[in-house]
């Protein structure tokens, strides 16, 4: 280890840079977030240093760096883009006793300035002692997207709160006291009611700490996207890293339970049209169960939980358990299918509304207002559509649909299995079935490929390839 990692004290002790660039400019976007009093030195200014001056954000001395600059400084910067004003610098510095640092220079540097996550007062640093800047960019955005961003206000509330938690005996149920505030209650209480709301979530967690066991049960209903694990929301990430229990169906891909955190229950609630599936009734019970078993449950649904997802049954299980819910939004089929075709659902000129639809519901085929769809010039996304293509094919036709009309069939929409299909509405079949789909298929009514991504993407994943 060639740097020993500190977190120095800064507030109200003096910061002295030197250059009025660019460089300067990057440099000061981190230290103005600290409390330092800090002290420029530019003989020629950028226009934004002047404005941070003007608002009393910082000292501008418009001269270069010289001697007694670096007086009782804690640091000094060398940022001038210039190697023999910043070894002027340097020597100055050194001189004066002062720690140097300078830009883009880790040889001549006596500390370094790390990547930072900065959830203050939570900070996280990462150095690779300059062999992998490229490394430490790439933890620091992984570290972002994994702390929440309020994370910084739940520490501080957290901290003033810590005197009345010590109420809480030492040891396993203060831990637990603490883990549930920072990682269920307190968030929950922030995105539903802001500040207040998690002040009131620390009293009534330590309520429900000191006199019971502490565990309260919390379901969230998330929407997993269409199958890429890129397209996954952050929240629903976060859902996944902290269940106890995952109740997942069918078409959620494998690579996104992968994401579950290792210790969880993962539950199979595998729905398939006009095939074997668990009972809606069956998996209310799961959910409210495991919840009232002091579980974290996930209930993940492919695409999201809002459209075609049973959601209301659930969350009326839910509510009438007396149990807190969450919705967590996901990508939906529709929206990957037609992003991967090069399209759009709505266009000016073309068409003003979009109809998402069902191919079939809990009594069979499903019957819409094909007449309007038909004479409208409407785009539709039909959702589980393969087994009722003939269906909604002859209901289309019957109600004056031009036969013509631009279809796209797009079987795992977003994963490396996808395939498009491109047709019209009077050979959907027999071309669905020709087709020999066996994964998840959506029809786009109304919409064709740009040529480009039909060329590529109408081929097998593997031959596409090569």
């Amino acid at each position: 280890m060639q740097h020993f990692p500190v977190f120095l004290s800064v507030a109200g002790r003096r910061i002295v840079l030197s250059g009025g660039g660019e460089a300067a400019l990057a440099k000061l976007r981190l230290l103005l977030k600290t409390e330092a009093n800090i002290t420029v030195f530019a003989a020629d200014p950028h226009a934004d240093l002047l404005e941070l001056a003007a608002q009393k954000r910082l000292r501008l001395v418009q001269r270069h760096f010289d001697y007694g600059d670096a007086m009782c400084a804690r640091l000094v910067y060398a940022a001038n883009e210039d190697a023999l004003e910043d070894a002027r610098v340097i020597a100055i510095a050194h001189d004066e006793g002062a720690l140097v640092n300078v830009v883009d220079d880790l040889h001549n540097s006596d500390f370094i300035t790390p990547a930072i996550v900065d959830r203050d007062p939570v900070t996280v640093a990462i150095g690779t002692e300059g062999a992998a800047p490229v490394l430490a960019r790439a933890i620091k955005a992984d570290l972002e997207q994994r702390l929440p961003s309020n994370l910084g206000l739940l520490a501080r509330m957290g901290k003033a709160f810590r005197a009345a938690a010590d109420i809480l005996p030492m040891g396993r149920k203060r831990r637990e006291f603490w883990a549930d505030y920072y990682f269920k209650s307190g968030p929950r209480a922030f995105e539903t009611a802001g500040k207040q709301g998690v002040q009131n979530a620390l009293e009534t967690t330590l309520d429900r700490h000191l006199f019971t066991d502490g565990r309260k049960g919390h379901v969230d209903l998330v929407g997993a996207g269409p199958g890429d694990p890129e397209l996954l929301t952050l929240k629903a990430r976060k859902a996944l890293d902290a269940a106890d229990v995952v109740i997942y169906d069918r078409l959620v891909s494998p690579e996104i339970l992968e994401l579950a955190r290792r210790e969880a229950i993962m539950v199979n609630a595998g729905k398939e049209g006009f095939g074997k599936s668990m009972s809606q009734d069956r998996i209310n019970d799961l959910i409210v169960q495991h919840a009232k078993d002091g579980h974290h449950v996930v209930r993940l649904k492919s695409g999201d939980p809002t459209v075609f997802g049973r959601l209301d049954e659930e969350i009326d299980a839910i509510t009438a358990a007396g149990i807190e819910y969450r919705i967590v939004p996901g990508i939906t089929a529709a929206s990957a299918a037609v992003a991967q075709i090069g399209q759009s659902l709505t266009k000016r000129d073309r068409n003003s509304s979009v109809r998402l639809v069902t191919g079939h519901d809990m009594k069979g085929f499903a019957d819409h207002d094909w007449r309007a769809l038909a004479q409208t010039g409407e785009v539709a996304a039909i959702y589980m559509g393969k087994k009722a293509a003939r269906f909604v094919q002859g209901r289309l036709l019957m109600h004056g649909a031009d036969p013509l009309t631009a279809v796209t069939i797009i079987e795992n929409a977003s994963r490396a299995d996808t395939r498009v299909i491109a047709t019209t509405l009077q050979d959907l079949e027999p071309t669905m079935t020709d087709a020999g789909l066996n994964g998840p298929a959506l029809t786009l009514y109304g919409l064709s490929p740009r040529d480009a991504v039909q060329a590529a993407s109408t081929l097998p994943a593997k031959e596409a390839a090569q």
